[in-house]
């Protein structure tokens, strides 16, 4: 089958729109709202990555946030409560639809059997005694290690030695995370965590790639090979993916589309004409874990957003700030935005506003932040918020002005 040459800017641009839209960030409720909404966001956007960072509401709460009005910071682990959602490792610490429970169980087992290491040399012994301790005497929290360390006295053990071992076994597939208390985790046995109607049968090498390349497709619209199997290591599964890539291609299923830079995607055929939805002068503030950023060569290649999060570069080195947060309007990257929520004070302070070259009335850009910002900061529970610095710098005073507003009477 021929390749679909996207050679134009509108090309280009109708393929934004279509990958934006794919991931529920064009409409304003694709979800619906609250509980509802998030447990439909999550089935289709397919994981929500953990993220650790707290300068400003984490990372698997905001992603939540930008797609899902009503959604409130609490409802994530009232999802991992009521057996929604599970809590394992993609290509990070993320929650999981438990429809796609399966689809953890070859990792796991190789884990547990050895064939892939998360820590070598795993202490067998102590994870038994771990496992026993929580099949007589029911859930562990992490926080109940670190406050029992006297080895000997108390019957529990080192901290160190005894955090591996739990998180070996949780990687391994024999504990489930049962619930969570910010970062304190609780472990349980695997089958008091696991709804009883989930499927737990192990997929086959090519119901694995079949389940990838559907789930990839649907969510992101469409995606090049390297994406599809984005930080996954597995070469056999990289290569079912492929030649399923390559069956589907010569049955028609799947189109190829080549943009100006060089890059080729995979789309389902029709895709590219189906009907989009209508932009509207919206602006999203998004968390640098979301999951239409995190691919940084796609972002790169189909924006033109040069993205990096620069917390782990020296602070003398940084462009943009600690943790800047990609701001998107209507279905261009326009800028970035280095904040910190003081909670203490409830006060979001914005570092560095930081706007890109663009064609778009300086007046709409200032509105849609200014009403982006005030739902951001409302999520973030503050109550008042400043500005230090925005590029171009002509902008900072107007955006100063417009922000004032927004300032909540004690």
């Amino acid at each position: 089958m021929p390749i679909i040459e996207m050679k134009y800017p509108q090309d280009l641009a109708r393929l934004c729109r279509l990958a934006l839209a794919a991931q529920g960030l064009l409409q304003t409720q694709p979800y619906g709202s609250g509980l509802a909404g998030a447990r439909k966001a999550i089935n289709h956007i397919g994981y929500v990555q953990i993220d650790t960072i707290s300068v400003v509401e984490r990372a698997h709460h905001h992603v939540f946030h930008s797609r899902v009005p009503k959604f409130k910071s609490a409802m994530t682990n009232q999802m991992l409560l009521d057996g929604d959602i599970f809590e394992y490792w993609t290509h990070a610490a993320a929650f999981l639809p438990i429809t796609d429970f399966r689809f953890s169980l070859p990792y796991k087992q190789a884990i547990k059997s050895g064939e892939t290491h998360w820590y070598k040399n795993p202490d067998k012994k102590l994870m038994g005694e771990l496992l026993a301790r929580i099949r007589s005497d029911g859930p562990l929290r992490s926080r109940d290690i670190e406050t029992n360390t006297t080895k000997g006295s108390s019957g529990w053990w080192d901290f160190k030695p005894a955090k591996k071992a739990l998180e070996q076994l949780y990687m391994g597939g024999e504990l489930m995370v049962s619930n969570r208390e910010g970062f304190q985790k609780t472990y349980d046995l695997t089958e008091r965590v696991l709804p009883p109607h989930v499927n737990s049968q192990i997929p086959s090498i090519e119901e694995f790639a079949m389940h990838i390349v559907d789930q990839q497709l649907h969510c992101h619209g469409f995606a090049s090979l390297k994406g599809l199997t984005y930080q996954r290591r597995n070469a056999k599964l990289r290569k079912a993916v492929k030649d399923l890539v390559n069956e589907r291609l010569a049955e028609g299923d799947l189109e190829q589309i080549q943009i100006s830079s060089g890059e080729l995607f995979l789309i389902k055929t029709g895709e590219l004409e189906r009907s989009l939805p209508r932009l509207s002068n919206r602006m999203s503030i998004l968390s640098p874990f979301d999951n239409s950023v995190i691919q940084r060569e796609r972002l790169k290649a189909l924006f033109q957003f040069d993205y990096q999060m620069e917390c782990y570069v020296p602070a003398i080195k940084r462009k943009y700030g600690y943790f800047s947060l990609p701001l998107l309007y209507r279905d261009k990257f326009i800028g970035r935005m280095d904040c910190k929520a003081h909670r203490k004070i409830r006060h979001l302070e914005i570092k560095f506003l930081h706007f890109e070259q663009h064609n778009f009335d300086e007046d709409l850009i200032i509105a849609a932040f200014v009403d982006a910002i005030t739902k951001f900061y409302d999520f973030q529970e503050c109550d008042s918020i400043s500005l230090i610095k925005a590029h171009p710098k002509h902008l900072t005073q107007c955006l100063r002005n417009a922000l004032k507003p927004l300032e909540k009477s004690s």
